[in-house]
């Protein structure tokens, strides 16, 4: 069975860090047509500053999970901080004091963060929101799990649907946020951030599988 180490897989966050902040503009972009147009720069300032804490450190997962939580809900403005945060603090707290993480325990960290942004904000799927692109990747990675798929196989699907569930925002009417307040003129853009929730699980997803070892006695 596949595992990944917890205790030696904490570069697994630079690796997110480093898509962020290459995705800086597009994000800023994207939330500029819709938004605020911050989106981008205040997801690679609360990164940036995270993977400086983070990096030479041969930090645990779970210990660079909630680094990274504290820092977006506490240093970075806007809206998707403190959500952000949430959700990699709940990753943080489902799989910490475990030395390895397997299909079963990553699909638990996943809906744990689900539930931390659900319990701070009143947004559901189908309001052109992250949410549009995260829930839908949990479903796919609990589905293929389920159906005896192997974990990378779970992964691949992860990553599927979260760009699948981004995409299938740039259709959707915002019900949430600012961009609620454009009405029916909120059609035709890529929400920001499901954009950027689908960068983040394709990165978790790369760095996970380039991380899976055969067997617990691996793990360190």
């Amino acid at each position: 069975m596949r595992h990944l180490p917890n205790g030696s897989s904490g570069d697994i966050v630079l690796g997110i860090a480093e898509r962020i902040i290459e995705n800086r503009a597009y994000l800023s972009e994207i939330d500029g047509k819709i938004g605020d147009g911050d989106h981008g720069v205040n997801m690679a300032k609360g990164f940036g500053i995270a993977a400086e804490r983070i990096r030479g450190k041969d930090m645990s997962l779970s210990a660079a999970f909630d680094l990274l939580g504290t820092v977006l809900m506490t240093e970075i403005g806007g809206s998707m901080g403190p959500l952000y945060g949430m959700m990699f603090t709940e990753f943080a707290e489902t799989i910490a004091g475990a030395a390895a993480i397997d299909a079963a325990l990553f699909a638990k960290m996943l809906t744990a963060g689900l539930g931390g942004i659900q319990a701070i904000g009143s947004a559901k799927v189908g309001d052109k929101t992250l949410l549009d692109a995260l829930a839908p990747a949990i479903t796919a990675f609990e589905a293929a799990i389920s159906a005896g798929r192997s974990f990378d196989q779970g992964l691949d699907a992860l990553v599927i649907a979260a760009e699948k569930g981004r995409d299938s925002t740039k259709d959707m009417v915002a019900k949430i946020g600012r961009a609620s307040r454009l009405g029916a003129r909120s059609a035709g853009v890529l929400d920001a951030g499901a954009s950027s929730c689908a960068v983040i699980l394709r990165e978790l997803a790369r760095g996970t599988k380039a991380r899976l070892a055969n067997d617990v006695e691996t793990v360190r």
